[in-house]
């Protein structure tokens, strides 16, 4: 069942590649191994998630375990 609301988009201070979204700007349901998470941004209800993510897959992993997790490119 999609959430239908904002996607707030954070990154790990741990780990430079890993990036999850949540459903409340505080990420309070993010792995707390991989924090503490930095907010980047929010993907309004009526914008497109970056990088081709699809929002309906974004937010069966949030309701499913509370946040979905994504790993950006190894900088070079």
């Amino acid at each position: 069942m999609p959430l239908s609301k904002n996607l707030f988009m954070f990154k790990s201070s741990r780990t430079d590649t890993l990036r999850g979204f949540a459903s409340d700007p505080e990420g309070t349901r993010l792995p707390e191994k991989f924090g503490p998470w930095i907010g980047i941004g929010v993907v309004r209800i009526d914008q497109q998630p970056p990088f081709g993510f699809r929002r309906d897959a974004i937010e069966a992993g949030i309701a499913e375990t509370g946040y979905q997790l994504w790993r950006t490119k190894v900088k070079s």
